[in-house]
């Protein structure tokens, strides 16, 4: 596909602590799969993959960035913060502490996004666990309240809301011009897309 056919490219981020299921989504997202848990290796570094959605008969090119959650690879993706228009924060519904550490999650998305506004999501996954939950919907929908975000609870597993929880985060991203849509210098023709993006990602 050539770039001239997307409308805009933008940069998603998928953040939160170690096995809450940010790779699992991905891979849901992007190419309808899931691995079992014993297939499932922690992401190291930064990965990302590459989607493309169609929106009222445009197209748009997701570059979606998978982040390690474990506290040793905190330096290596604080600099891909900058320039996201979308930010999903994720925890695990059967993990109490998953959902306590959204906080300082929230905050290094605050320092680290430079006061730049993105549009913001938090996701409960795991919930075809449901005999394993600590945390509740509630519980979800107040936090993503308080902090001003969207909410909604998932699974990689059994597909439930993913395409949802992805495909609104990228609506409200379309619906707030102001993210995406850059003003060209005086003489300039402002490019469409992005002609640097490539696929990756892993299957963690």
């Amino acid at each position: 596909m050539s770039n001239f056919d997307i409308t805009a490219t933008f940069k998603l981020l998928l953040i939160g602590n170690t096995n809450v299921g940010k790779s699992s989504l991905l891979l849901r997202f992007t190419d309808d799969a899931f691995l079992p848990p014993d297939e499932v290796s922690a992401t190291i570094g930064v990965d990302f993959k590459v989607k493309v959605i169609e929106f009222e008969d445009k197209k748009y090119k997701l570059t979606i960035w998978d982040t390690a959650g474990q506290e040793r690879f905190r330096t290596l993706t604080s600099s891909y913060y900058r320039g996201a228009q979308g930010v999903i924060l994720v925890y695990d519904v059967t993990n109490r502490d998953t959902f306590d550490q959204l906080a300082n999650w929230f905050h290094e998305l605050s320092t680290y996004s430079n006061g730049q506004n993105v549009v913001k999501m938090i996701v409960g996954n795991k919930v075809d666990k449901e005999e394993a939950r600590v945390v509740s919907q509630e519980e979800g929908a107040a936090l993503a309240e308080k902090l001003g975000t969207l909410f909604v609870e998932c699974s990689a597993k059994t597909r439930q809301n993913v395409n949802n929880a992805m495909e609104e985060l990228v609506r409200r991203i379309i619906e707030s011009p102001d993210l995406w849509q850059k003003r060209p210098s005086p003489g300039t023709v402002r490019p469409t897309g992005n002609a640097n993006a490539a696929s990756g990602g892993c299957a963690c």
